[in-house]
């Protein structure tokens, strides 16, 4: 006997039950894997009302049909608290309520120390695959995440935000989108929604008013090239002044480097297996790669001079600030003349945002953030085959890249 009401307390410590809850007894049963533990209740005292939150609530009654939890796994084992529903008489709803219990929020099947570290893990892999982990269906999970997301969102403060990143993610095939606003100062994502364009930089505005922000105070912005974007920043956003994200404009310089190889293999077979010699700078290749790029890089191909021309214009990055103006004028002249179909067509665009890009010496704002975060969430897409919805998917880039500051109780 003396050994049991050990035991119990022993379990009565660790999941920090206390008056006017106890345990009253346990089940363990190795079979189905899995632990019990029951809860009893001294009647009397006050309560939290679970529809105002309302504390030092008269108890009423309680309703002895038995609720259960799941908790964190006993070893391997899940383990479940099942205890009886006490109720309150509230003083605020002027209702008979239930009240809230220590280890759970209302109308909740988990503890709050489960759901803590299903949202620990769902920072760090898809919520399937967290799902497979705690041997719990992943649709439960995400009703948790979305509950919790929504619940931050829903108190957010933008008074503070004047500097933005702007940029898109892929949602799925066939060109679906979810934009992705973030504050450059404080590096964390404040504002994702389905679509591209000028329809979510107008759903940004909003959102920005309504969380205490000042559409007036946005000073500047930074995204790539996109027209739908620029005119969306132009009209809803007219004081702000656009950073050009250099990540970008080399993307598209590396893009026109390829598309110069693939169509100049066709005659040189050498080129074949080799774009990412291009495609990288020569200190981040290996001997072996440095050789073979050295040794294309002297024949007299095309797709050299376009990776010469590349290099060039990466330069302007590093160049002081006084003279990249000099620095960039004297590319655009070269690559003008280099007689490159793809070089000139990707200048011409550079030409049209020049003092955007060179905006950035001031500014110094780029989408590396929202870029990093992208990958993050493509990796886990790939893993967990997609979010089934955006809705899913806009909740996880918030999780990973919203720095929320979730309170489990």
């Amino acid at each position: 006997m003396e050994d049991r009401e050990n035991e119990l307390s022993m379990y009565q410590e660790a999941l920090h039950i206390e008056y006017p809850w106890y345990i009253i007894d346990r089940q363990f049963n190795v079979k189905a894997q899995r632990l019990d533990i029951f809860l009893g209740f001294r009647t009397g005292g006050t309560l939290t009302c679970s529809a105002c939150n309302t504390p030092n609530q008269q108890y009423y009654d309680i309703d002895m049909d038995d609720q259960s939890w799941r908790h964190l796994d006993f070893f391997e084992y899940k383990a479940f608290i099942h205890a009886p529903h006490p109720r309150v008489k509230c003083t605020v709803c002027e209702k008979v309520k239930y009240a809230l219990v220590p280890w759970s929020r209302y109308n909740c099947s988990f503890t709050q120390k489960f759901e803590e570290y299903v949202l620990s893990l769902g920072k760090e892999m898809p919520v399937k695959s967290t799902a497979r982990i705690v041997r719990e269906h992943d649709t439960r999970l995400w009703r948790m995440v979305h509950f919790y997301v929504d619940k931050v969102l829903a108190n957010q403060d933008l008074s503070a935000v004047t500097r933005i990143a702007v940029d898109e993610t892929s949602s799925r095939r066939g060109h679906k989108y979810v934009t992705i606003v973030l504050d450059s100062d404080e590096r964390k994502v404040i504002f994702a929604t389905e679509g591209k364009g000028g329809e979510t930089i107008r759903a940004f505005k909003e959102h920005l008013e309504q969380h205490k922000g000042d559409p007036e105070r946005i000073e500047e912005y930074c995204s790539d090239m996109s027209p739908a974007f620029i005119g969306g920043m132009t009209k809803e956003f007219p004081g702000a002044e656009l950073t050009v994200d250099k990540f970008h404009v080399m993307k598209l310089m590396n893009d026109a480097v390829d598309e110069v190889r693939r169509e100049e293999q066709r005659e040189q077979p050498e080129l074949k297996k080799s774009r990412y010699l291009w495609l990288r700078n020569p200190c981040d290749l290996k001997q072996g790669q440095q050789e073979q790029l050295k040794t294309l890089s002297q024949m007299n191909l095309t797709t050299g001079r376009a990776y010469r021309l590349k290099l060039a214009f990466q330069d302007l990055w590093s160049a002081p600030a006084l003279v990249a103006d000099l620095h960039l004028k004297k590319w655009v002249q070269w690559a003008l003349h280099s007689r490159i179909p793809q070089i000139i067509r990707i200048t011409e665009t550079i030409r049209i945002h020049e003092q955007a890009i060179l905006h950035w010496f001031k500014t110094k704002m780029t989408n590396g953030l929202i870029e990093a975060i992208n990958g993050i969430i493509q990796a886990a897409k790939r893993k967990a085959r997609g979010f089934r919805t955006v809705r899913n998917l806009v909740a996880v880039i918030y999780l990973i890249g919203g720095k929320l500051d979730i309170q489990v109780h």
